[in-house]
C-alpha cells in the first residue's frame, strides 16, 4: 500500500465565502492549527496577479508575497502550497522555489485548456516547485481526453493529479471509474490526488472510497475546516482526518482542527452558509453549471419542477460551460407551451365585454390605501380580477395567474375555495383540475424585455386583445430595492437598484404606449404612474 495524505484548503477554497478576507489574524491562525494538527500539506490561497496585495487576504499577486503573510510561521512537516487558475498569475510573478515560502503549486485549468496548462506546470516545475495538475471539473472529461491528459502528465510528471469533482457531481462508481484510468496510466511515482464538493453529500463517502483502493501509488484526499468552501462545501477535514486516524493509523491531532473550526471558522458561517442545500441538489442532478440554477430561480416564476424539467433541456458541453442566452432561449421555450386557446379568448371577450374593471395587484397599498379600494368596489361595483395572487377580504372574479411559482404558493386557498381562473399554458395544476380559461403564454410575452413575463404587461395585453376601453389598477405599487413594497413579504423580490429601476420604467413606458388603445387608471399609489 502506497502513502496516504491530507491536504487542507480552507484558505483557498474557503476564501469564495469571504472574499479571501480572513483577516490577518486568522490567516496565521489557521495555517498553525493545520501545522500542529500534522496535517502532511497546506494550501495557503491563490496566487493571482489580478488582485492586489492585502495582508488580511489569501489571495495575492505574487510568491513575493506570500512570505509577507506566512513567511515568518513555523511549518514543522506540513508541505505549504498555493494555488493557480491557469492564466491568471504569469511565471514572472513566481519566484525559483528556493527563493519562495512555498514547496508547491497547483494549477487548476478546464480540460480545453490542458495543453497550454501542462506547458506551463512543466516551467512551474523547472522553478524547482512540486507541481500539482488539477482537473478542473473531472466529471466532463471523456475516457479519451482523460487518456490525453495523462500522456500529457506523463511527460511533464507533475508531483500530483487530481480529480477535482468542481461541481459535486460524483459517485463512487464515477469516482472509481475515472480513479482506475489514472491508477493504470500515469506514471507510477505521480501522486494521486482526489478534490470533492458536498451537492450530493457525497465527497467524505468519496474521500474514503479512494483512499481504500489497494495500489503502491502514494495518494492524497483535500477536505477544509468545517467543510468550508466554494458552493455546498468541501469535505470536513475533521472527519476525513477522523477515518485516517481510525482506518489507517494516522495520528492528526483533531482538537487542533476543532479549535479552528470554533475560533477562526465559525465567525464566517452566520452571515454566508455553504454546505448541501437544495440549489447545489438541483445543479448536481442535472449535471450542471449553477448559475443555470441561479437564472431560473432568480426569475421567482417557475416551481422546483419547472426548474428541473428546464434544466433537463440544457444539452452537451453548455451543461458545465455557462451560457445566458442559451438558458434565456430554453426559458422561453419552456413557458411558450403552445396550446389551442380559441375558446378561451371568445369566452374571455364575452365575460368581459362591457365591464368596468379593477385589478387588483400583490403591492403593499392593498393594506396602506385598502379604505380607497373598498370605497371603489362600494361605489362602481367593478369586475374584480387579482393578479397571481388573492388578496384577503375582496371579492374575486377571476385570478390571472401566469407564474408557476406563485401558483404553487395559492395552492392551498385555491383548494378551499372554488376560484375562476385565467392562466397561461406555462402554469400547469397540481391537481386533476382544468382552468376555466387557459391563453397561450407565448402571445403575451415579451421577448425583447429583460423580464419577458411582466404580468401586468401581459393581462393588459389579454385586455388590449379582447377590445377592453378602460381599466383600473389598485396595489400595483412598482419596484424597490430600498423597502418593502409587496401584500405578503413572502413575495418579494430582491432586486438591486438597477432592476428595479428598469423595471419601473419598462411598465411605465408600455403603459405610455397603449395610451391611446387602453385607459389605465391608478386607485392607489404607484411608481408606474408618472401623472402623480
Amino acid at each position: 500500500m502506497g502513502s496516504i495524505h491530507l491536504l487542507d484548503c480552507t484558505l483557498r477554497d474557503g476564501g469564495y465565502i469571504n472574499d479571501w478576507n480572513f483577516g490577518h489574524d486568522n490567516l496565521v491562525s489557521i495555517f498553525e492549527r493545520i501545522v500542529g494538527a500534522g496535517i502532511e500539506m497546506v494550501e495557503i490561497g491563490f496566487l493571482d496577479e489580478r488582485r492586489e496585495f492585502d495582508l488580511n487576504r489569501s489571495i495575492m499577486p505574487n510568491t513575493d508575497c506570500v512570505g509577507k503573510i506566512y513567511g515568518k510561521l513555523e511549518r514543522k512537516q506540513t508541505m505549504v502550497v498555493g494555488m493557480i487558475d491557469f492564466g491568471t498569475c504569469g511565471l514572472e510573478n513566481i519566484r525559483p522555489c528556493d527563493k519562495s515560502y512555498l514547496d508547491g503549486i497547483r494549477v487548476i485549468f478546464k480540460k480545453h485548456l490542458r495543453e497550454p496548462a501542462l506547458r506551463f506546470c512543466k516551467s512551474l516545475k523547472e522553478k524547482g516547485y512540486k507541481v500539482f495538475v488539477q482537473l478542473v471539473s473531472v466529471t466532463s472529461y471523456s475516457d479519451e481526453e482523460m487518456m490525453s491528459l495523462i500522456s500529457l502528465a506523463n511527460q511533464v510528471e507533475p508531483w500530483a493529479v487530481s480529480m477535482v469533482d468542481t461541481y459535486g457531481l460524483m459517485h463512487q462508481d464515477h469516482l472509481l471509474h475515472y480513479f482506475r484510468l489514472l491508477n493504470e496510466h500515469l506514471n507510477p511515482e505521480i501522486m494521486l490526488g482526489y478534490h470533492g464538493h458536498n451537492n450530493f453529500q457525497m465527497g467524505y463517502a468519496n474521500c474514503i472510497a479512494m483512499l481504500s483502493n489497494k495500489t503502491e501509488r502514494a495518494l492524497m484526499v483535500d477536505g477544509s475546516l468545517y467543510g468550508m468552501g466554494k458552493g455546498a462545501g468541501n469535505v470536513p477535514i475533521e472527519l476525513i482526518a477522523m477515518h485516517m486516524n481510525h482506518g489507517f493509523g494516522k495520528k492528526y491531532h483533531i482538537s487542533q482542527l476543532l479549535e479552528a473550526i470554533d475560533v477562526n471558522i465559525t465567525q464566517f458561517h452566520p452571515p454566508v452558509r455553504w454546505g448541501y442545500n437544495m440549489f447545489y441538489y438541483l445543479a448536481a442532478s442535472n449535471n450542471c453549471h449553477p448559475n443555470y440554477v441561479t437564472y431560473l430561480l432568480n426569475k421567482k416564476t417557475l416551481s422546483v419542477k419547472s426548474v428541473n424539467e428546464v434544466l433537463s433541456k440544457l444539452q452537451g458541453e453548455k451543461k458545465l460551460l455557462y451560457d445566458k442566452k442559451y438558458i434565456e432561449k430554453l426559458y422561453a421555450e419552456y413557458q411558450k407551451n403552445e396550446i389551442n386557446d380559441e375558446i378561451s379568448w371568445k369566452k374571455l371577450e364575452d365575460k368581459l365585454s362591457g365591464k368596468k374593471l379593477l385589478l387588483i395587484g400583490p403591492g403593499v397599498t392593498v393594506n396602506t390605501e385598502r379604505k380607497i379600494i373598498v370605497r371603489y368596489i362600494q361605489e362602481k361595483h367593478p369586475f374584480v380580477i387579482a393578479i397571481n395572487y388573492i388578496p384577503d377580504g375582496f371579492r374575486l372574479d377571476y385570478i390571472f395567474l401566469s407564474n408557476s411559482k406563485r401558483y404553487t404558493q395559492l395552492a392551498t386557498k385555491l383548494s378551499q375555495e372554488n376560484y375562476s381562473i385565467i392562466a397561461t399554458s406555462n402554469v400547469t395544476g397540481t391537481r386533476d383540475e382544468v382552468f376555466e380559461m387557459v391563453l397561450n403564454f407565448s402571445g403575451l410575452m415579451d421577448e425583447e424585455a429583460e423580464i419577458i413575463d411582466n404580468s401586468l404587461v401581459m393581462f393588459l395585453k389579454v385586455l388590449i386583445h379582447v377590445g377592453c376601453k378602460e381599466v383600473t389598477l389598485a396595489g400595483f405599487d412598482g419596484y424597490s430595492s430600498e423597502e418593502s413594497n409587496y401584500y405578503n413579504q413572502n413575495m418579494e423580490y430582491d432586486f438591486v437598484k438597477q432592476k428595479a429601476e428598469y423595471l419601473n420604467s419598462y411598465t411605465s413606458t408600455f403603459l405610455q404606449s397603449i395610451a391611446e388603445i387602453l385607459t389605465v387608471n391608478f386607485l392607489t399609489s404607484s411608481k408606474y404612474d408618472r401623472e402623480r
